[in-house]
């Protein structure tokens, strides 16, 4: 889950309905008594939410603001059980896209291990009983998705990934919301990432390097057409699947931009980020390709095209100075399409699938998903993989809303 979205959010209607779509919950007598068990702990959820609010106030107090942040927008949240509607704002405030589930739908789950971990969340490798199959899910907790007023963009995130259907799109399985954490249920990848293969390689050859870009190039067409910015296009969000075909992932800073629209909001990985994104602004999906030629050249050279920095002034600065000298150990075709995709000039970097389809580095290259995928990608399937954790090492998901770091000097399995 990325960045906040640079435009507050109006507070959430104070109550719910009887019965809400996608919930599984229908007006029955007996779902009180469910509720009840959801949400038996809500003080102790309570507690962190009002830590944040209180130092919101605190804050606010202190310097004058603009626009009040949705968390500040909440009334002071009472501690005490509840066990029928209307729900308590700080869990409907993230209905519809998060759900509330009857706990029976956790104790089908079995955490097997950590996948990753970042300033914002943990994705863990799960195993789904009832399907019988391994799953990955990211756990994000409310507190912090409050304290950062991200909630219009982490429901962005959920609208945006039910949206999308591609071969090389990493797809959404499910999402639901428990007492102090948010849950997104996705595909799971074994192979691992292409920074990870990117790393054991050095640099990869230029007839992967092609047949990488042109998977990248497939998707993100498709995202720009349906009017969506990726903003955060990086080796890390791109993982490989049994085969070593790609899968972009991680939408939390994606955001629905139509044609002709412009962003603002800075945001990304700096190494990857166009300096149009990096100076404030406007931007369009043209920045999406900037990110493209700055994988492509790290995976073609083994080293990026510009050293990271500590923060986007910085960055901005090395990035407008860099002239972007092509290693000669690079193919002519391979490096015009760099100086193209790196050009400064957001107009002028290749952005349809037809200024693709005509460069000479694709040259005898099809753009079709089926006939793409129809080989195994020899360089990423010969990566050693963690050896699978057995169901016995498995961790019971009866108590989800605990503390997710590994305890020290026992490592999760997977």
């Amino acid at each position: 889950m990325g960045a906040a979205s640079s435009q507050p959010q109006p507070a959430a209607p104070r109550t719910a309905p009887a019965s809400f779509t996608g919930s599984g919950v229908a007006a029955e007598p007996a779902w009180p008594r469910s509720w009840k068990r959801v949400l038996c702990s809500v003080g102790t959820a309570v507690s962190g939410l009002e830590r944040v609010l209180v130092a919101r106030r605190h804050e606010g107090a202190e310097s004058p603001r603009g626009p009040i942040p949705v968390a500040e927008q909440l009334p002071r949240l009472v501690q005490k059980v509840v066990s029928e509607w209307p729900l308590p704002q700080f869990v409907a405030l993230f209905l519809p896209e998060f759900p509330v589930r009857p706990p029976i739908r956790q104790q089908q789950l079995k955490v097997l291990g950590f996948v990753a971990k970042g300033s914002f969340g943990t994705v863990l490798k799960v195993l789904d009983c009832r399907r019988e199959m391994v799953v990955a899910v990211k756990v994000v907790p409310k507190v912090e998705v409050l304290r950062r007023d991200t909630l219009k963009q982490c429901k962005e995130e959920v609208s945006i990934q039910r949206r999308v259907q591609h071969p090389f799109v990493h797809c959404l399985g499910d999402s639901w919301q428990g007492q102090r954490h948010l849950f997104i249920m996705c595909t799971y990848c074994s192979t691992g990432d292409l920074h990870a293969l990117w790393a054991a390689s050095g640099h990869l050859e230029e007839a992967t390097v092609r047949l990488f870009a042109a998977e990248l190039i497939l998707v993100l067409g498709y995202l720009h057409d349906l009017g969506i910015v990726h903003r955060d296009v990086k080796m890390e969000n791109i993982l490989l699947d049994e085969r070593g075909h790609l899968k972009l992932t991680d939408f939390g800073l994606s955001r629905h931009l139509p044609r002709g629209e412009r962003a603002y909001t800075i945001c990304g990985t700096l190494q990857y980020m166009a300096p149009e994104v990096l100076s404030g602004g406007p931007y369009t999906h043209a920045a999406d390709w900037w990110s493209l030629g700055v994988v492509l050249f790290a995976l073609a050279t083994g080293q990026f095209p510009v050293a990271p920095e500590r923060d986007h002034v910085a960055m901005l600065a090395s990035v407008t100075r860099c002239s972007y000298a092509m290693p000669p150990s690079l193919s002519r075709a391979l490096s015009l399409l760099l100086s193209e995709l790196l050009c400064r000039t957001p107009l002028q970097r290749p952005h349809h699938l037809h200024h693709f389809k005509a460069h000479p580095f694709f040259r005898g290259v099809t753009f079709d998903p089926q006939l793409l995928q129809k080989h195994p990608v020899a360089v990423a399937v010969a990566v050693p993989r963690a050896p699978e954790t057995t169901l016995d090492a498995a961790v019971a998901f009866t108590d989800f809303d605990c503390d997710l770091l590994a305890p020290r000097g026992q490592p999760w399995p997977g």
